[in-house]
């Protein structure tokens, strides 16, 4: 059976975090007098995302031994450039697998971390591939973009500032990609308000959370296209699926 994450291991979270990351500012940008429309601003968050919630809790909690091997993960820019970051500041070693359609920006970004750059394919599953060989033969820890009970927790501390900072919150929406930051931001909404709905919005070019709902188990997709290249993974994973299915009332395509 999967265990979801509890709202303890997202408190939990939040305490090993909370003297690094930033506590990003919510921003009314509704039309007065409509209700407040409240964005949260993870992209004023270290390394400009808030992939750095998960990845430094699971780095926080790895073993002295895991941690001097070092961590491998794959991405196509954002998680990449936190696990860097998280293992630098860890002073362990990493290495991101990045996409050969990685914008070069976001390559380099990732390199000035410290964390050694590998290109591989161009979807999601090309990377994980390449990312657990890699990690076999380097004996490096996997620290996953989404599919992970650490991560999800650590993107689940998101819930307990929004839910301070807008006492009145009524709905939150979430985009989706392999689905970590809507199983955290929704289990630990749920087990906090249970009055408030939770919405996941995904690119209709890769609407792999909208078809794994309706099959019942999670798909994977021949192939995804969108603008937003972060949301581009063509399988939810099993866990993030499991959350979404659990925590989450609806999800929407745009």
């Amino acid at each position: 059976m999967v265990e979801l994450a509890s709202l303890e291991a997202i408190q939990e979270a939040s305490k090993r975090i909370g003297g690094v990351v930033r506590r990003t500012p919510v921003l009314d940008v509704s039309q007065s007098p409509a209700p407040p429309l409240w964005l949260k601003c993870e992209n004023l968050q270290l390394a400009g995302a808030f992939k750095i919630r998960g990845a430094l809790n699971m780095v926080g909690r790895l073993d002295p031994t895991s941690s001097r091997q070092g961590v491998i993960t794959y991405s196509s820019g954002n998680h990449g450039r936190a696990v860097a970051f998280a293992a630098r500041l860890a002073k362990i070693p990493a290495t991101v697998v990045m996409p050969v359609t990685a914008p070069a920006i976001k390559v380099e970004s990732v390199k000035d971390l410290g964390a050694h750059v590998i290109l591989e394919g161009a979807t999601s599953a090309d990377r994980k591939r390449r990312a657990e060989r890699e990690a076999q033969e380097r004996g490096q820890t996997m620290v996953p973009p989404f599919d992970h009970e650490w991560i999800i927790a650590g993107q689940g501390t998101i819930a307990l500032e929004l839910v301070e900072q807008c006492p009145n919150l009524s709905e939150v929406y979430v985009p989706v990609g392999g689905g970590g930051l809507i199983s955290g931001v929704a289990a630990g909404i749920k087990q906090l308000a249970r009055g408030i709905q939770v919405v996941g919005v995904e690119p209709a070019g890769a609407a792999k959370m909208t078809a794994s709902l309706a099959a019942g188990q999670p798909v994977t997709l021949a192939s995804t296209s969108s603008i937003a290249d972060g949301l581009l993974p063509v399988r939810p994973g099993d866990l993030t699926f499991a959350h979404v299915r659990q925590f989450v009332d609806e999800v929407v395509t745009v």
